[in-house]
């Protein structure tokens, strides 16, 4: 029995999961640990270099690995190592394809889970103004966000294309993210007490969000299932959804005593003008589509 220490990325396993493998070292006789500090029961064994190629496996499998080695889940490096042995060592190229596999559905379960998490990431980061770099003249933003697992290397190349025209970092307990509009990189993560608390943008971003804010189409258990609680607290238009809810009956109901306004009429238009009339001059189409020339 071996113990194996890693980095807590995707890169860091499959290095050391290749080196396992080209050894010849089955899934019962390696114990994985990505906290250096707490290594396990059995020491490290260094092994000199590979006894063999390292066997190719689906690309299918590599795209999952990545996914999952983002999940917080300290089971997933030996699932991991245990499903390439199977693809390879073990002869079971079709894995992949049985979802009904424990192991199979074990990852899928967890890449899905980092799937919510990234999707959640994407929607509910809020940058607030921290200042503007003086030879540059690019302005710096800062974000604050608690993901469940550490997806933020997943996440980045969104606010990477999205936000290129200003610097940014975004700080999170796991890892932090950072732009400055030429390289994107990454540091260790930091205490919330990192992140600013409010800028002058908030207040804007408040009264953007109640001016959309419809009453009409509140549904509370599907908001809260797409904007779960535990994120409010980092958002800066969260103190306003309470009252929002509360105030949805009563904005229904003057929307629907309140007259329909009269219709305007369409504006005088040369451009649309001829386009209608280009239309009227042209004959119907016939009824039955046989009779078309």
């Amino acid at each position: 029995m071996r113990t194996v220490v890693i980095q807590p990325f995707f890169e860091s396993w499959r290095d050391r999961a290749r080196e396992l493998l080209a050894l010849g070292v089955p899934p019962d006789e390696v114990l994985w640990s990505d906290d250096a500090q707490e290594p396990g029961l059995f020491p490290t064994t260094d092994e000199a270099s590979p006894r063999g190629a390292v066997p190719k496996v689906p690309p299918a499998f590599l795209d999952m690995a990545r996914s999952v080695a983002a999940h917080s889940d300290a089971q997933r490096w030996s699932v991991l190592y245990r499903v390439l042995w199977r693809l390879t060592c073990g002869g079971e190229r079709h894995l992949l394809a049985m979802a009904t596999d424990r192991d199979i559905r074990q990852l899928q379960q967890w890449s899905k889970a980092i799937g919510r998490d990234i999707h959640k990431m994407h929607a509910f980061v809020r940058f607030r103004l921290v200042g503007q770099d003086e030879t540059t003249g690019r302005e710096q933003f800062i974000a604050w966000f608690e993901p469940g697992h550490r997806i933020v290397r997943l996440a980045a190349g969104f606010f990477e294309k999205r936000f290129a025209g200003m610097d940014w970092s975004i700080l999170t307990p796991h890892e932090c993210a950072h732009w400055d509009g030429r390289t994107l990189h990454f540091t260790p993560g930091v205490p919330r007490s990192a992140a600013p608390d409010e800028d002058a943008l908030d207040d804007l971003w408040r009264t953007y969000y109640r001016s959309i804010f419809n009453p009409a189409r509140l549904k509370v258990r599907a908001m809260q299932s797409e904007m779960p609680k535990k994120y409010w607290k980092n958002l800066p238009e969260a103190p306003l959804i309470a009252g929002l809810i509360a105030e949805s009956r009563g904005r229904v109901e003057d929307m629907m005593r309140t007259e329909a306004r009269p219709v305007k009429p369409a504006p005088k238009n040369a451009y649309l003008d001829s386009l209608h009339d280009m239309n009227a001059s042209q004959p119907p189409p016939p009824d039955d589509p046989a009779q078309a020339p």
